[in-house]
């Protein structure tokens, strides 16, 4: 017998993490995308602010709805396939996107692409928290965040390189087609790949176990643990499967009430999204020229903040096994509450001189002083409630209910993330940038109470031990 089927290969555990990341990377440059586009989209079909606000946020519907329904899909028909079913998606929404005339077309295939960016949400972290062992797990599923912040920026990176090149997203550019097209057409290359890698990786061994495939079960796991560890390893996951019966979306009630852990959730998922990430991440370039900068300037803005990001989640992928999962909740909060609260004071200073264009004519000072606590927000949270709401929902639920808590808890993170996105401009237009942020602000502030009362510490805790 080899040392690796002795031990198991950790060799493994990345390799197959990381295919099932590449959906992250999708779920991140599908999302960064259309920060570039706006105002290509705005001239192509001619729209108000309102329907742009549409157009960019539609996708967060689709991805709603492919949050609540993938964990559920996927309990019956395995996480892989529908990691699958998520590339086809993510494939042909990059390419109706770019190829659209008209508002309805482009929403019809963007809530598409938003479908295959909710599936990935909830499926890859469930998937690696279900191949990864417990000591290495938030590592793992923190792979998921990193994933995302890479695609996000590399999104910001073409976006700005393609832009430079044509001399701006609404210019012509290859083939006769705008350059906000091609922003969109160049998903087609990590969507393809994320398709043709998925057949290299095997089903979640508990999955298998589920369906009474307990040799494909056990070869997987002698990969991740040894040989004579997945033996006990798939009679546990039997053991557990045994004391409960098929899971059902009922089993989120005990006594007539939704169980408590359910509302943890939830309540984990919707404040990620109101401290008003996204802002940042689909509109960055409308803040910073509302801010007196470039389109260039704007967009390069964009990609300092991805790699920022990167940084950020790379700390917590080395640190979150030994530091714990709570404590960075806690930190996240204390540290968005305070940079965001920066932020909106020195957008209040400013005052709007072009409101159809979203101009704010502020100080250079103040400008200066609103970018870089900016970045300090994009750091705290990428260094936090990024990565690490993800790694908490993956592995926060028993296995009874883990399909269905995993859907409603993603449900209400993109129904947040909708609501956010689609009041921003309104808000803009209405309350100003630092109206906006003070409110994100207060939101990041309520979370820190939130984290410290209801969040549990789940570092080193077997899945099969998860109570709630």
């Amino acid at each position: 017998m080899s040392s690796t089927e002795q031990k198991g290969s950790m060799g493994f555990v990345l390799m197959v993490s990381l295919v099932a990341t590449i959906g992250g990377f999708l779920f991140g440059f599908d999302s960064g995308v259309v920060n570039g586009t706006v105002k290509g989209l705005q001239t192509a079909f001619e729209s108000t602010t309102v329907g742009s606000g549409w157009s960019v946020s539609s996708m967060l519907l689709g991805s709603a709805v492919g949050a609540f329904f993938a964990a559920r899909l996927a309990d019956a028909f395995g996480r892989r396939t529908m990691l699958f079913v998520a590339a086809v998606f993510f494939t042909v929404s990059a390419w109706g996107s770019g190829i659209a005339n008209g508002v309805t077309e482009f929403v019809i295939y963007r809530i598409i692409g938003g479908m295959a960016v909710g599936a990935a949400s909830v499926l890859a972290p469930a998937y690696i928290s279900e191949i990864a062992p417990a000591h290495l797990r938030g590592r793992f599923s923190s792979i998921q965040q990193v994933a995302i912040i890479v695609g996000l920026t590399a999104a910001f990176m073409s976006n700005y390189f393609l832009a430079k090149y044509a001399g701006g997203a609404e210019a012509e550019f290859w083939m006769g087609y705008e350059t906000w097209r091609w922003m969109f057409w160049m998903e087609l290359i990590p969507a393809v790949l994320f398709f043709l890698l998925l057949f290299l990786i095997p089903e979640s061994p508990r999955y298998a176990v589920l369906k009474g495939q307990d040799g494909k079960a056990e070869n997987t796991l002698s990969k991740v643990v040894g040989l004579d560890r997945a033996k006990a390893k798939v009679a546990e996951i039997k053991a557990s499967l045994a004391k409960d019966h098929k899971p059902r979306m009922a089993d989120l009630t005990a006594g007539g009430k939704i169980r408590g852990i359910v509302w943890v959730g939830i309540g984990l998922a919707v404040f990620q999204q109101l401290v008003g990430i996204n802002v940042i991440f689909y509109f960055g370039s409308v803040v910073w020229e509302a801010a007196g900068y470039t389109e260039q300037d704007a967009l390069k803005q964009n990609v300092i903040m991805g790699v920022l990001s990167i940084v950020a989640v790379a700390i917590t992928l080395m640190t979150i096994d030994k530091v714990g999962r709570k404590p960075f909740l806690v930190f996240g909060s204390i540290g968005m509450a305070i940079t965001l609260a920066i932020v909106a004071y020195a957008f209040s200073t400013g005052e709007v001189i072009d409101l159809a264009a979203r101009q704010v004519e502020m100080s250079a000072q103040m400008g200066t002083l609103a970018l870089y606590s900016a970045m300090a927000y994009v750091f705290c949270f990428n260094m936090s409630w990024g990565p690490v709401m993800w790694v908490a929902l993956g592995e926060m639920f028993p296995n009874q209910i883990r399909g269905a808590g995993l859907a409603v808890a993603g449900f209400a993170q993109w129904i947040a993330n909708f609501i956010v996105t689609i009041t921003f401009l309104p808000m803009l237009e209405g309350i100003g940038l630092g109206g906006a942020f003070g409110i994100y602000a207060a939101f990041a502030f309520i979370s820190i109470f939130f984290v410290i009362k209801a969040v549990r510490e789940t570092k080193g805790v077997e899945l099969e031990d998860m109570v709630g």
